[in-house]
């Protein structure tokens, strides 16, 4: 009989993803599936990195264009764009959410004492969303705390009602 590795309790299981030439990274148990690009229903007056709804077996679920919320260019889709459906841990609830990535490599054990802080380089660039910075290799992979990656204004918006019941009959 053959068995399946078993991660190490030591180690945290994060699928990774590119963004330009950058590897970011999601924690495993977060992710529900990962799709292939596909149209969505645009949401109006909905900041720009929030790219539509998509719907996912009956339930409609707010995608976020990763690219735009990192403040780079948005981009046409190529034949490796994916999107992400996690399940966010938001305060007092799980929200559906998809997220917009250039490409989706792979499932990747990474050991916890390897996490460092996220680095403080004294400007204005945002940290607060990250949860740290992990070496891979020869590549960095920066690690997304999700419930943070949404701001305030994000989460009440894709959170509402009325944006979950939008998708077309």
């Amino acid at each position: 009989m053959k068995t399946t590795p078993v991660a190490n309790s030591d180690e945290a299981q994060f699928v990774t993803l590119g963004i330009e030439q950058e590897t970011f990274a999601v924690p495993v148990e977060t992710v529900r599936e990962i799709l292939d690009m596909r149209p969505m229903f645009r949401i109006p007056e909905a900041p720009a990195h929030v790219a539509g709804l998509i719907d996912m077996r009956g339930q409609a679920v707010p995608v976020i264009d990763l690219r735009v919320k990192l403040g780079l260019p948005a981009m046409p889709p190529t034949g490796t764009t994916r999107i992400l459906v996690l399940d966010v841990p938001m305060p007092g609830r799980r929200l559906a959410l998809g997220l917009i990535a250039d490409r989706v490599f792979e499932v990747a054990s990474i050991e916890r004492g390897m996490i460092a802080p996220p680095p403080d380089i004294g400007s204005g660039w945002r940290c607060d969303y990250i949860h740290g910075v992990a070496r891979r290799g020869d590549r960095l992979v920066v690690i997304f705390d999700l419930s943070r990656l949404l701001s305030s204004d994000d989460a009440t918006l894709l959170a509402s009602r009325t944006l979950t019941e939008a998708l077309p009959a």
